[in-house]
């Protein structure tokens, strides 16, 4: 699957081509109900998103705070590093249960789209 070091995961889960590896693409995975939907739990002051949550922590100036390594840890499993978290393990494919047939075996975001939201999140500064 993958291995981190501490609470980093340095290695890109994949490369993205130049037309992939926008922040525009991320910020789409991290509003877009069909995608990640981050907006759910996160709030940004920045983006114009209605419905921003506050279930997880405010998001504005993340990648002041966190490095790209750090950002794609939490995306990948967060429950690696908080055993409680709601968040769900973006990138995880087991082991869980009562899913339909259709999602088993597949992570919630494939790895562009995990990429993506790392570099749109990375790009969130001060």
């Amino acid at each position: 699957m993958f291995s981190g070091v501490g609470d980093s995961l340095e290695t890109p889960l994949t490369t993205l081509t130049t037309e992939q590896a926008t922040a525009t693409a991320g910020q789409a995975v991290f509003v877009e109900r069909d995608a990640g939907h981050c907006v759910l739990c996160h709030r940004i002051d920045s983006l114009s998103a209605p419905f921003q949550g506050d279930l997880g922590p405010v998001l504005t100036g993340v990648g002041s705070r966190l490095s790209p390594a750090q950002i794609r840890f939490r995306l990948v499993d967060p429950s690696r590093l908080n055993p409680d978290t709601i968040m769900p393990s973006y990138f995880k494919t087991g082991p869980l249960h009562q899913l339909p047939e259709q999602y088993k075996g597949k992570p919630i975001l494939d790895a562009y789209q995990i990429e993506q939201l790392v570099i749109y999140l990375s790009s969130l500064k001060g």
